[in-house]
């Protein structure tokens, strides 16, 4: 049966290798001039070329809608309806629905969610389903094919295809919780140069010009050190700050919140020419980069390999050149979490 099991996984593969081998002695000829339709990265003969992949997203990913239009994808976990996808881009829409093949799904409970990893574990009522083979190879080398959702009808997938470009590697960035509010240091003190609308400072009833005293009952000097204090918090931990404002020594206790609801991140040239990108972006333990020209509706699906294997999650559209997934090795961790804290 093993045996069977790869013999069908080479021949799959092999298909799709012979497929694009054939296209490029097509294409070739054509150097130097624009491809035709059927030979651009969408065209009806590179599709083909993917059919034995396609077939895979139609069965082991999951559609997301919301008020009738799709924000997202969800990669089948298992047979019995769990489902891993994006948490930011579900984060905040009631009543969503789920499409996996033809079948619709209404009743969709959020189990749990891992704001580090910004994934989300869902549940559909369902039996039966096919779920993502994840691949148990730590590492994709470069110039590997990858494939993932493309843009979908309401009951075909469709697929997009893409490069690894970079090594598994960690994502920096800013703390991805915020106070809400404009740090400025005058005279050796730290102050409040700005407080943000729907922010938990604003609501706390931080002030611009308040001087920021001690965080968590430690003396505040520098901003780095309140910077610091936020590493590990996540979305609704309370901070309580002392601050001065005038002569009176006020105690507030202020609601974090997610960066990416409170303040819009600085856009570069690339940014500007890639259109919307995703909400979340930085901040990643490790993920793989690939070329893939996506969307920010794009993410929450899995990124397979020729053969079919689940290589990542798609967590974000970065820019034009740039997408990233979660590893497969760190997926199934994350979803072994997600599932115990969710039966918890």
């Amino acid at each position: 049966m093993e045996k069977s099991k790869h013999w069908r996984l080479n021949w799959v593969s092999g298909r799709v290798v012979i497929a694009l081998g054939a296209l490029a002695l097509v294409v070739l000829p054509l150097s130097g001039q624009s491809l035709e339709g059927p030979y651009r990265l969408n065209g009806s003969q590179v599709q083909a070329a993917f059919e034995p992949v396609r077939q895979v997203l139609q069965t082991s990913s999951a559609v997301l809608y919301f008020e009738r239009t799709p924000f997202g994808f969800g990669a089948v976990m298992s047979e019995d309806g769990y489902i891993l996808t994006k948490a930011s881009e579900v984060e905040g829409k009631k009543g969503i629905s789920i499409r996996i093949e033809d079948k619709e799904y209404t009743d969709v409970t959020v189990v749990a969610t891992d704001f580090e990893w910004d994934v989300a574990l869902l549940k559909v009522a369902a039996e039966g389903l096919v779920p993502v083979r994840w691949s148990e190879k730590p590492e994709i080398a470069h110039g590997s094919w990858v494939v993932s959702n493309g843009a979908t009808s309401r009951t075909r997938r469709r697929v997009r295809p893409g490069i690894i470009s970079a090594n598994a590697r960690a994502i920096g960035g800013e703390s991805q919780v915020v106070l809400g509010v404009v740090l400025k240091v005058e005279e050796e003190k730290v102050v409040i140069g700005e407080v943000a609308e729907e922010s938990g400072a604003k609501a706390a009833g931080l002030e611009a010009g308040d001087i920021l005293l001690k965080a968590e009952g430690q003396e505040i000097k520098e901003r780095d050190e309140l910077v610091k204090m936020l590493e590990g918090k996540v979305p609704g931990d309370i901070l309580e700050v002392t601050v001065l404002r005038g002569e009176e020594e006020l105690e507030l206790e202020i609601k974090l919140t997610a960066r990416n609801k409170v303040f819009q991140a600085p856009m570069s040239r690339n940014d500007q020419m890639s259109g919307p990108v995703s909400q979340r972006r930085t901040n990643f333990a490790r993920v793989i980069q690939h070329d893939t020209m996506l969307s920010e509706r794009s993410e929450g699906g899995p990124l397979l390999d020729l053969d079919g294997r689940g290589v990542g999650l798609n967590i974000a559209y970065a820019s034009r050149a740039e997408s990233f997934a979660i590893p497969a090795d760190e997926v199934v961790k994350i979803y072994a979490a997600l599932l115990a804290k969710g039966r918890e």
